[in-house]
């Protein structure tokens, strides 16, 4: 179903303004298919197994750790990093200037899922340097997804949702669930912060499995990969992606012409189907696949992710 992993035959840091640095590698064939993929998170960092899904003979394959996260620096696990200077904005001129650095004229992006949110806002921002597009898990990171993710989906893990709501302290339980875990994560005290971090990478583990697939996410065993991704998730979440609401939706139309693939778990929790339907509709050379048996990610959206770069690597530039 998938290609092994390889390893980079070309990586470094990338400086890209406001004293950071964003680590990137270059996987497969150096004269193949150019292809940028969009970890989620956000803070999630790239991982090698994120390549498996193209044929390293046929692809170009660039990842990058997206500002203050993965082996990219200063690194959001200290609270003395300063994220004003990390909005998805700043992202999409991070893309671009890989791109140009890398000596890409136009590539594929692919995305998980708030790499959906952001692979849509970098296409829609340059559609002429895109010739695919390729979401798996889709999101867009508006309010109505930021409500449901924190709240509403409570209703389906009420034991869940409650213990996530109890390490707020009732003095922050009239702020949304995003700002008072950003207050939180913000506590001059170490304790807090890592207390914080722990009880929302719980409730993310809740949420993101669904029945005998529900599963622990080792990573978050580390308190400093816990402490960034809860850091850059409440960020983005809180100012929901710092992007107007329905913006990615209403200038879809910018994609006309480029061809799309939107594969979404019908039983995604995590980001309900309806937001990939949607743009599927406003979005005429877009596929929707949404896979009956799986959630957020499983085998079935791997095999439509193969089958869709298997496609696509017949079209060369």
């Amino acid at each position: 179903m998938t290609f092994p992993v390889t390893e980079p035959h070309e990586s470094g840091s990338l400086a890209v303004g406001d004293g950071n640095l964003v680590y990137w590698d270059v996987r497969g064939n150096p004269y193949g298919k150019p292809v940028v993929l969009l970890h989620g998170g956000p803070g999630g960092g790239c991982k090698p197994g994120m390549a498996q899904v193209f044929d390293p003979a046929l692809y170009r394959i660039v990842m990058l750790d997206q500002r203050g996260c993965g082996r990219s620096t200063p690194h959001a696990s200290d609270p003395a990093t300063d994220l004003s200077t990390n909005t998805t904005e700043h992202l999409i001129a991070d893309i671009e200037l890989l791109r140009g650095h890398l000596g890409v004229a136009r590539w594929m992006v692919v995305g998980w899922s708030w790499g959906t949110t952001l692979g849509l806002a970098y296409a829609e921002a340059h559609p002429d340097r895109v010739t695919e597009v390729v979401l798996a898990s889709v999101t867009t990171t508006g309010p109505r997804e930021v409500d449901w993710i924190t709240r509403s989906v409570g209703r389906l893990f009420p034991e869940e949702w409650a213990r996530f709501r109890a390490a707020v302290p009732a003095a922050l339980r009239d702020r949304s669930m995003v700002d008072a875990y950003a207050a939180l994560l913000a506590d001059p005290d170490p304790a807090v912060r890592d207390e914080a971090a722990r009880a929302w990478c719980e409730w993310e583990d809740s949420h993101v499995g669904i029945g005998s697939k529900r599963r622990h996410f080792k990573q978050f065993d580390d308190p400093a990969f816990r402490l960034c991704f809860v850091r850059l998730t409440t960020h983005y979440w809180r100012h929901a992606a710092f992007l107007p609401e329905g913006q990615l939706l209403r200038d879809v139309t910018k994609l006309n012409g480029i061809p799309g693939v939107l594969i979404t778990g019908r039983l995604d929790l995590s980001g309900p189907p309806d937001t990939a339907w949607e743009l599927a509709q406003a979005w005429p050379d877009a596929e929707l696949h949404l896979v009956d048996d799986d959630g957020h990610g499983g085998p079935g959206i791997t095999a439509h992710m193969v089958a869709a770069t298997n496609r696509f690597a017949a079209n060369r530039l």
